[in-house]
């Protein structure tokens, strides 16, 4: 028996960085973001059907994520055309994954977890989470927004104590040491729930 652990947070919550813990730990780790990476990358599969549909998003044979915020951003309706594109393909990528994982808890990694819905395929979700101010002076610290674009993608996110109370387990994400020891407790719990199965 396997155990599919969805693993969600906000911007700047740390998911990343969780999501390599669990991987360090000995589980197999499903990243949303990376797989359309690989689909709009040079050879990816995403790659004829926006040739055929937004040729103009193609550049040196990769998918433009640039180009396509900007064509969203002139016909608002092209999303609902590019997530027809490109949702198949994701879960193709994620049934491939689990297909040839071989661990015994698979972490998927989902930004949009309970946006949407994808937590009703889950035994469980985890969520990651940290103080308000740490949120934002991680993203600052990125350097690729200003203020007003983090708060603009904050509002478009489920509210972090919306995620929380959703999800099976809360991971805060204030220092390393502390989300370490969490998802180490969330292993041995999971670990429990597959030896009583």
């Amino acid at each position: 028996m396997r155990f599919k652990l969805g693993l969600t947070g906000s911007i700047g919550m740390g998911k990343s960085t969780t999501a390599k813990m669990f991987a360090e730990a000995g589980c197999a780790v499903w990243d949303a973001d990376a797989a359309v990476h690989r689909l709009y990358s040079k050879g990816g599969k995403a790659v004829p059907a926006f040739q055929r549909d937004f040729p103009e998003a193609v550049i040196d044979g990769s998918v433009s994520r640039d180009v396509l915020k900007q064509i969203i951003g002139r016909d608002p309706g092209a999303l609902k055309r590019i997530e027809a594109i490109v949702h198949p393909l994701v879960g193709e990528d994620r049934a491939d994954f689990i297909t040839n994982a071989s661990a015994d808890i698979l972490v998927f990694d989902i930004p949009l977890l309970f946006e949407t819905g994808g937590d009703a395929a889950m035994d469980a979700v985890a969520t990651v989470s940290a103080p308000p101010e740490i949120q934002k002076q991680r993203v600052m610290e990125r350097g690729t927004m200003n203020a007003a674009q983090f708060k603009t993608i904050r509002e478009k996110q489920m509210p972090d104590a919306e995620k929380r109370a959703r999800a099976d387990y809360v991971i805060v994400t204030d220092t390393l040491d502390h989300a370490r020891a969490q998802v180490q407790a969330v292993i041995d719990d999971i670990q429990g729930k597959l030896r009583n199965a």
